[in-house]
């Protein structure tokens, strides 16, 4: 087995992580390779690496059984972006503040690649939407978490229009509007209070920001429909970006079609992690903080 490792060097005590991750595959007679980043900084790297354990990110996925992300949510979603063009596993190593689709702490770095090496792992299969920029000339673009359309520098609001399966919905003024998979559903669109989705369910989920209306709220759609979205304002342009990542700025009117991907994320799971445990511990989720209150009154 082949390891990729992506990490985000931007973060504290990095080179220290990859270090340690890097003896540990070693001694359990594990192959990696290093990305990018790690390649042009790898004098800071505690271990010797040879040259041939470097390699292009794009070479990295393509070699690779297994990426392993080190860094916060942004570098797992970069991550699993790459990831998924190669259609390989990843995983992701918690070095952020947050780390809700991390899989492991450092301090789990043991554990886990006792579970690796002995295949006792899962590959859970993740929701990825993608949409067309109908009339312009753009490539599909791809999302894990959300496609976010929003106003751009304007300082007033855009009209939005949804059809669903050539079905019209509605139309609506607000800020933009928030189209996420299940994944993302604790990320952009839980802020605005969109609905927390199993990542279990084909749907997806659509939640206007700042709308003009009371009545305006989030709403859930099947996975296997086509949603159109259409976007005009007095702007010059209207943003369109994936995953808080990759932006996009367009000329009003704007139309996007938007759909499931037929290949999906394929996340490593494995025993240290379950998902209702980190909704609890990562976001509260259904914790009763009035009991932490009168403890400690008393």
């Amino acid at each position: 087995m082949i390891i990729g490792i992506i990490a985000n060097i931007t973060k504290p005590k990095v080179f220290d992580v990859v270090s340690e991750l890097i003896k540990k595959l070693k001694a359990s007679r594990i192959d990696y390779l290093l990305g990018d980043s790690l390649y042009e900084n790898r004098n800071l790297l505690k271990v010797k690496v040879n040259k041939p354990n470097f390699a292009k990110n794009d070479k990295l996925c393509l070699k690779s059984d297994m990426i392993v992300s080190i860094g916060g949510d942004g570098t797992m979603l970069a991550s699993a972006f790459k990831a998924h063009q190669y259609d390989k596993p990843v995983l992701g190593i918690n070095l952020g503040k947050l780390g809700f689709l991390a899989e492991a702490n450092i301090n789990q770095m043991d554990e886990f690649i006792e579970e690796i090496k002995k295949g006792k792992y899962k590959i859970e299969k993740r929701m990825v939407i993608e949409t067309d920029c109908c009339g312009h000339k753009v490539e599909k673009l791809y999302a894990i978490n959300d496609i976010v359309i929003d106003k751009g520098g304007w300082p007033k609001m855009i009209d939005l229009t949804i059809e669903v399966d050539k079905e019209y919905v509605t139309t609506f003024a607000a800020d933009g509007l928030i189209i996420a998979t299940p994944t993302g559903s604790t990320g952009y669109s839980i802020s605005t209070g969109g609905p927390i989705v199993t990542p279990a369910a084909d749907v997806i989920t659509l939640a206007p920001i700042s709308p003009h209306s009371l009545t305006i709220r989030p709403i859930v759609f099947s996975g296997n429909q086509t949603i159109k979205v259409k976007a005009t304002s007095l702007f010059k342009e209207i943003h369109v970006n994936c995953d808080g990542q990759r932006v996009f700025a367009f000329p009003p009117p704007l139309e996007l079609n938007i759909k499931k991907c037929e290949r999906p994320l394929k996340l490593v799971h494995t025993s240290l992690s379950n998902y209702y445990e980190t909704l609890r511990n990562k976001l509260l989720w259904g914790i009763d903080l009035r009991k932490n209150i009168l403890n400690n009154r008393e």
